[in-house]
């Protein structure tokens, strides 16, 4: 029974000691020092060794200009427990009082600690990094590393240089730790990703990039390429890398792999005569048999997604030459899996399409490889308005392949479908919980249709509009992109001025787009920033407007002001680290 009465007694203790932290948290993230003092003077008084609540009460007291009970307390406590941080409290309590001269004693008091034993520049620079003290922070860090060559600190120091406006020692000092402990890259690069996007430092890339070139030149180690590579790729310039990455495969030619990646990148960021150069190098320089059938796949898509009529015959054409090359094995699965899916949508040979899978599925796949295939199987059987059909598929990769990237994407094909189906309700739930997902490309297109829906469901409780505009985006997913733009014109005409009228315009901008008919691209999507400018598609239509007229029409005059305008209006936006990027290049901000 004493047992049993003493855990109650500790129960009840730890509950009341939560709730009182708790309180003084309140209190404290209120505003209310006084009283969030009271309460932290009671916490301190239960647990004096804890060091989070005394620094607490000293902030109450600072909060409360009570500088001189600051002071006393400070003092008592370094008596007490001999902590040196405690001497930057000090400081920093003499610093808030004007008095410079005695904090600056107190400061370098600390940093004389670090000289008798470098071990408490953990503390000491910490410490200092929590009052902003950045320059005394970098001396902590100086210091200790001049007494003990076997402590690095040099990630730390770099951070601050950085946080002081020094970019060329941050550089410097990051791409010194990096070449040294190469372990430590990705972190670095990171870091270097986040400054290349900083808006407070324009001229930053460039100085990487020269501080990266010099060591090139100074240096064989094709460490220094991979860096400078790898910068290239982080601005977009991916002829630019591929002259590292062939300068590294020519030093050691033993695998193309991140040329291969490289020119997977390119098509990714919509540069293709880049990913042709780096694809065709691949071509030219391996008899690897799994990366001559990636770069074949890479190049074949290519041509696919740009495709005319004219080309269909070349394309299929090739397409069996290389299946007769290669075999058909699960080595060639990604080459039979296009030939499936363009002889269903480009030929509109649906059932062609599907044999070519099932003798697929045949061979010996493993589960990943069976998912890829079920997937195209299910998109063909969508494409034939099979809908139950196509989502017992979906289902199967979605169990199977649970939690996976893969899955993730067979459920968002699953609430197209039942989109496609006009299943709304069934739809909108599953977009719903979409939009939480890992993968960005997911939860992006996943929000997209969940707001297209709740939107249009709200504003139209019969659903007509809605039900007419999923059948043009069924139409798109067929490629009957003709009778889509019949499809959405009619929607314009039927609903002049009603929520579905915005996205029905970006709608067809993006088809007039992607068939190279951007004159009329342009008009849907000015028609959004001149009379949809306060809905959720109007930075969308700045954006893809600006790209086409920078990159397709080769206006950078007009584009400038569509980027500036999604730059100081649209902060909120998923494309405004890019827009302002392209504007500063186009301002001329960069000398890249």
């Amino acid at each position: 029974m004493k047992k049993l009465f003493l855990h109650i007694a500790l129960f009840f203790s730890l509950v009341c000691f939560s709730q009182n932290e708790q309180l003084a948290q309140y209190y404290y993230d209120k505003g209310d020092f006084e009283k969030a003092k009271i309460s932290y003077l009671e916490l301190v008084q239960s647990v004096p060794q804890n060091a989070q609540y005394f620094l607490r009460t000293i902030d109450c007291y600072q909060q409360l200009q009570q500088f001189d009970v600051a002071e006393k307390a400070i003092n008592k406590r370094i008596d007490t427990y001999k902590q040196s941080t405690l001497l930057v409290e000090l400081g920093y309590n003499f610093q808030l009082q004007k008095q410079e001269e005695k904090a600056k004693s107190y400061y370098d008091q600390a940093l004389e600690k670090i000289q008798k034993n470098p071990n408490e520049v953990y503390a000491i620079a910490n410490a200092f990094e929590g009052k902003v003290l950045l320059e005394y922070a970098l001396k902590a860090y100086k210091t200790a590393t001049a007494l003990d060559s076997n402590l690095n600190f040099k990630y730390q120091m770099a951070l601050l240089y950085g946080q002081l406006g020094n970019t060329e020692m941050m550089i410097n000092t990051f791409l010194d730790e990096a070449y040294t402990n190469p372990q430590n890259s990705i972190l670095i690069q990171n870091q270097l990703a986040r400054f290349m996007t900083d808006e407070g430092d324009a001229a930053f890339s460039d100085s990487l990039r020269k501080a990266l070139v010099i060591r090139t030149q100074k240096n064989q180690d094709v460490f220094w390429n991979r860096y400078l590579s790898w910068f290239y790729v982080q601005q977009k310039e991916f002829e630019k890398a591929f002259i590292q990455e062939k300068a590294i495969y020519k030093r050691n030619p033993q695998s193309l792999a991140n040329i291969v990646n490289l020119g997977q990148l390119a098509i990714e960021e919509d540069n293709p005569e880049a990913a042709k150069e780096i694809l065709g190098f691949v071509l030219d320089n391996t008899t690897d048999l799994e990366l001559l059938i990636q770069a074949n796949s890479y190049l074949i898509k290519m041509r696919i997604a740009t495709a005319q009529p004219k080309d269909e015959t070349s394309i299929h054409s090739d397409l069996d030459g290389l299946l007769k090359q290669f075999g058909i094995t699960p080595a060639t699965l990604s080459l039979q899996l296009i030939q499936a899916h363009f002889v269903a949508f480009n030929l509109k040979k649906p059932e062609d399409g599907k044999a070519i899978v099932q003798h697929s599925l045949e061979l010996q796949l493993n589960d990943y490889e069976t998912a890829q295939a079920k997937m195209e199987l299910a998109d063909i059987l969508l494409y034939e308005e099979k809908f139950n059909q196509a989502l017992i598929y979906y289902s199967q990769i979605e169990l199977d392949l649970k939690n996976d990237v893969v899955a993730h994407e067979a459920s968002l094909k699953a609430a197209k479908t039942s989109y496609f189906k006009t299943d709304f309700v069934w739809a909108l739930k599953q977009f719903k919980e979409l939009k939480a997902a890992n993968t960005q490309l997911i939860a992006n297109d996943a929000l997209e249709y969940f707001l297209l829906i709740n939107d249009n469901t709200a504003a139209d409780s019969t659903l007509t509009a809605l039900k007419q505009f999923a059948k043009g985006d069924y139409l798109v997913y067929q490629n009957r992109n003709q009778e889509a733009i019949a499809q959405f014109q009619s929607i314009i005409k039927n609903f002049k001025g009603q929520e579905i009228e915005a996205v029905t315009l970006l709608r067809l901008g993006k088809i007039y787009e992607k068939s190279g008919e951007y004159t009329l691209a342009l008009a849907q999507y000015q028609e959004i920033i001149n009379h949809h400018s306060d809905g959720i598609y109007i930075d969308e239509a700045l954006y893809f407007s600006a790209e086409m007229e920078n990159n397709k029409l080769h206006e950078p005059e007009k584009a400038k002001p569509l980027y500036e305008k999604i730059i100081f209006s649209h902060e909120d936006s998923i494309y405004f680290v890019e827009a302002r990027k392209k504007y500063r290049e186009l301002r001329g901000d960069k000398n890249l």
